[in-house]
């Protein structure tokens, strides 16, 4: 609909309205108003004007409204929380090797068919309204009232922002004190979190986390206990996701002596994850630190294969999608070939179509040979992926429930951990997942969607079971502290250089006390998410940072 606001003999005085453009002004508004926008006032305004700017030929008009439809498709687009062209082209050769079946599957998710329909009700709502009300100054007035808002207050600015439920344990008012009083000793939170100070926080935190380093001893002493260390990493595991699954009370917990509750995997994609993980002993580098060459003494396999730990690395995959192993042992110093997967069986295949091999065969395989090999100490490595988003069952190619999948990974990670127990062997076993699987999604990511790395995504379920001491095995002991990879690095140096395997008792408190703690950052390619005053910050690109809307 189009009104002649002038008649003036002056053709640049002829205003029209929007017209069918307040449509789209009236949709983003609502998506604004619901926090599903990342909104950008002043762009907006701007495509608004040249819009409703007077031209004097049908002709020119008539193309503006051509132009302006691929012009308003793509700011459309920067104003949603969609990945941002960066990280397209990061990930751009990956994304094209999904099978059909898996790109029809994302498309069913990235419909909502409730906004589908609250839609149709705005549009049928606007065009009876229309018929009375001039729809074009009230939009007008309201993007110049959000452009200027910053000065004055946002009336669609979120109140809430996003507080994580994860199953933590419990803590009293006096824990919560501790922790807090712990991370302002780290780095100075005390501040509003304006811009600037978000970005002096966030050069800080790396500023402070490079001097950051985990001492291991130069020799192990005569009398300390021989064991194996396996640290297995598994892809799309967050405490979100086990809660949603309803597998909070599985029986695997149980077998764990420590359990990290607010553990940090600093990033949701599985490559930066696991050589964070690999380069644990020093402190978080950005994640365009990630991909130069690391100091030695930040690699966690190089440090225990001097203190005489044979190597090994077992996966369920290939490792060559993404060009995962490849940059591990590029940027992680894992350069040791992998375990045979000869006569293991397959009951999923992932998103590409390539063969994912048992979780309890690919355990099983590493504690046969383990049996057979003379070497003292061994650390090895798993990477699993049964649980990845996209995985389909081999036999039919149906989708295969990620809930199906977490609990037949639980169930077999528990067998092995009671295989472990009955072998007699002395293990330190800690489970470290590279980030969680987004199944439930949020207000900026639609479910599987991971591209920015969000609290509920990056705060996954580390547990450390200790098999094979001699002292009996207690209660779970869970650190609430904020935590990431420098203090399973720490908790690693303390246990190679003791007996406590061999030790009637275990002193804990020498164990865990001063674990290093790490404040809440967690940053992709393209996208930063900060923990700060107890809140959630977000900032794409080089753009403005924003609370985290819930």
């Amino acid at each position: 609909m189009t009104r002649n606001v002038s008649r003036s003999s002056s053709p640049w005085l002829d205003w029209q309205g929007l017209g069918g453009w307040n449509i789209y002004f009236l949709a983003k508004l609502a998506l604004l108003w619901a926090g599903y926008l990342n909104f950008h006032p002043l762009i907006n305004l701007v495509f608004a004007a040249a819009l409703l700017f007077p031209l004097p030929w049908a002709r020119a008009r008539r193309l503006r409204h051509w132009l302006a439809l691929p012009i308003g498709v793509g700011i459309f687009y920067h104003d949603t929380w969609l990945p941002g062209i960066e990280s397209i082209r990061a990930q751009g050769s990956q994304v094209f090797s999904f099978t059909l079946d898996y790109w029809l599957e994302l498309l069913s998710r990235f419909i909502n068919w409730e906004m589908v329909g609250a839609g149709f009700v705005m549009l049928t709502l606007y065009l009876f309204v229309a018929q009375w009300l001039r729809f074009t100054p009230w939009i007008l007035l309201t993007l110049l009232w959000l452009w200027l808002s910053p000065l004055v207050g946002n009336p669609f600015a979120s109140t809430e922002v996003a507080t994580v439920s994860t199953p933590k344990a419990s803590s009293s008012a006096s824990e919560t004190s501790e922790k807090k009083v712990s991370m302002t000793e780290q780095l100075d939170q005390s501040a509003p979190p304006t811009n600037e100070n978000l970005n002096a926080y966030l050069d800080d935190f790396y500023g402070e986390e490079r001097d950051r380093l985990v001492q291991f001893p130069s020799k192990l002493p005569d009398q300390a206990s021989p064991f194996d260390v396996l640290i297995i990493n598994i892809c799309s595991l967050a405490w979100s996701d086990v809660q949603a699954s309803g597998l909070t009370e599985h029986p695997v917990w149980r077998h764990f002596d420590i359990m990290f509750k607010h553990f940090n995997s600093a990033t949701s994609y599985s490559g930066p994850a696991s050589i964070r993980l690999l380069r644990a002993s020093c402190g978080q580098p950005s994640h365009a630190g990630l991909y130069v060459t690391a100091p030695s003494q930040c690699l966690l396999f190089d440090n225990l294969a001097q203190l005489g730990f044979e190597q090994q690395v077992a996966m369920d995959h290939s490792g060559a999608f993404g060009n995962y192993l490849k940059d591990l042992q590029l940027y992680a110093g894992l350069n040791t070939p992998l375990m045979s997967k000869e006569g293991m069986v397959h009951d999923i295949a992932s998103f590409d179509g390539e063969p994912i091999y048992r979780t309890s065969d690919v355990l099983g395989h590493w504690l046969s040979e383990r049996e057979k090999s003379k070497a003292a100490r061994n650390v090895t490595f798993f990477n699993l992926i049964a649980l990845h988003d996209g995985n389909r069952y081999a036999a039919n190619r149906q989708i295969a429930p990620y809930k199906a999948r977490l609990q037949t990974m639980l169930d077999q990670l528990d067998s092995f951990l009671t295989a472990l127990e009955k072998s007699g062997r002395k293990v330190a076993v800690v489970v470290v997942p590279e980030h969680g699987a987004a199944i439930a999604g949020d207000k900026m990511q639609m479910a599987g969607l991971r591209d920015i790395p969000s609290p509920s995504i990056t705060e996954v379920p580390v547990g450390v079971a200790l098999i094979g001491t001699k002292a009996a095995h207690e209660a779970t002991r869970n650190i609430d502290t904020p935590s990431s990879f420098l203090a399973i690095s720490e908790l690693t140096s303390r246990l190679v250089g003791g007996k406590l395997f061999d030790s009637d008792t275990i002193d804990w408190n020498a164990l865990l006390d001063n674990l290093p703690e790490t404040p809440s950052v967690a940053e992709n390619q393209g996208s930063i998410v900060i923990e700060y005053q107890d809140k959630y910050h977000i900032k794409l690109g080089q753009g403005d940072w924003v609370p985290y809307p819930q």
